[in-house]
């Protein structure tokens, strides 16, 4: 009797581990992502992408998917795409790149705008209807065509109730204004915002020399027009084309973008870009029944407000939110992935919350390869999962601001 009591005991042990222990364990509802993968981001206007219509990417993302997993596409239920510039979110198109690339029209499709966590909640979103019972299977993706949909058509002109309404009209401040305001208001000064600028570039550069983006990074031939010769080529692109050498003297020298006597510019906040990520998600126990590899698991997300014109420190209050619903600390993540919309808010948002600067971004960030809006919060997950495996390192967290004044985080564990 004693041995059965002292196993009995040994069990519930294991099903109360709370902490870094209980969530490193492997249970049969876990969120497993099976599959995590990107394009390559490529420079707004000028990369490779720059001819290349959203849903294609998208398109490109999905096919390297099915191709990658060997999943039997009638087996995903649902696809939730996050995009920020698409007219009509998307919603049509998005739906006819995921029956071009050999999904059934029994798996359904829908389009969301949360601005640059839309890939995050997409990826969240079927994590939660996996998790509710609503489908066994499904992707979370995201992608931004900023080439050929940026500009002023994306944002809607406010109407006059709005306008005259304060905390209203303060979601319409440019981002730029605002983190110059920001960055003076928390003393973040230009000379901190270009060296944290400088080691993203020379993080992601060194990560690029050691092929460290090859895994999450699926190759995609475009077509793309030469703009000097003006013809059109069929090209593969596979690298991420905004990573440069620059170095913290030369970001120096570079002008201020939203006042004369600023602080942000062009080579310390994140570039315009291309690309598109997506996510497959599962339980645990699906997985292992169809023999799909495990990556990681999803455990917990948050999603919080702030007032809009302080809109860079969404990840300072969202992160520790996130960290609570796994019933973590900041002490237990390994690596934390938190977009680098500008230097400024990254930096404010990293020191506020005591994060050590080795823990943050170790292959660089948006600032180096660039922030397609749509599709940052989904490439983020095959970045930190690979990164984890690489460093055989365990827990992470993955994070953002987000326009008009909110943040977002999630908890992701690798196996």
């Amino acid at each position: 009797m004693s041995a059965v009591r002292d196993r009995v005991s040994q069990v519930a042990a294991h099903m109360n581990a709370t902490g870094r222990a209980g969530l490193l364990e492997k249970r049969p509802d876990d969120i497993v992502v099976t599959t995590a993968l990107r394009t390559a981001i490529t420079k707004g206007g000028k990369g490779g992408f720059k001819d290349t219509p959203g849903a294609d990417l998208l398109h490109g993302a999905f096919t390297s998917l099915l191709q990658r997993s060997g999943i039997n596409p009638s087996l995903v239920e649902d696809i939730a795409v996050g995009c920020v510039l698409a007219p009509g979110g998307g919603a049509t198109e998005f739906r006819a790149a995921a029956l071009a690339a050999g999904f059934p029209d029994s798996t359904a499709v829908k389009s969301l705008n949360r601005q640059c966590s839309s890939g995050l909640q997409a990826c969240v979103d079927i994590a939660n209807a996996i998790r509710s019972g609503m489908i066994e299977i499904g992707i979370g993706a995201g992608v931004e065509s900023m080439s050929t949909q940026y500009g002023p058509a994306a944002v809607t002109e406010f109407s006059e109730l709005l306008e005259n309404n304060k905390a209203a009209a303060e979601c319409k401040v440019p981002m730029g204004v605002l983190s110059e305001q920001m960055a003076k208001d928390r003393h973040v000064s230009r000379q901190d915002q270009d060296k944290f600028a400088a080691e993203s570039y020379r993080k992601a550069g060194v990560a690029q020399k050691q092929g460290l983006f090859k895994e999450e990074i699926a190759p995609l031939k475009v077509k793309w027009t030469d703009p000097k010769t003006d013809e059109e080529k069929e090209i593969t692109v596979e690298v991420d084309d905004g990573v440069r050498e620059v170095t913290e003297q030369s970001l120096g020298k570079i002008k201020a973008a939203f006042s004369k006597d600023g602080s942000i510019h062009a080579g310390n906040a994140s570039q315009i870009s291309d690309g598109a990520a997506a996510v497959l998600l599962m339980k645990r126990s699906t997985a292992e029944r169809l023999g799909q590899n495990i990556l990681g698991k999803y455990v917990a997300a948050s999603v919080v407000g702030v007032p809009p014109l302080l809109m860079g420190i969404g990840p300072w209050k969202a992160i520790p939110v996130a960290l609570g619903k796994a019933g973590i600390t900041k002490d237990d993540v390994d690596i934390f992935e938190i977009n680098e919309a500008f230097a400024s808010q990254c930096l404010w948002c990293a020191n506020e919350l005591g994060l050590p600067m080795e823990k943050i971004n170790p292959k660089g960030g948006a600032i180096a390869f660039g922030h397609p809006l749509g599709c940052t919060g989904a490439r983020q997950v095959s970045t930190l999962l690979y990164e984890l495996k690489r460093t055989n390192k365990r827990v992470g967290v993955t994070s953002m601001c987000v326009g008009t004044g909110m943040g977002m985080a999630a908890v992701w564990v690798a196996e």
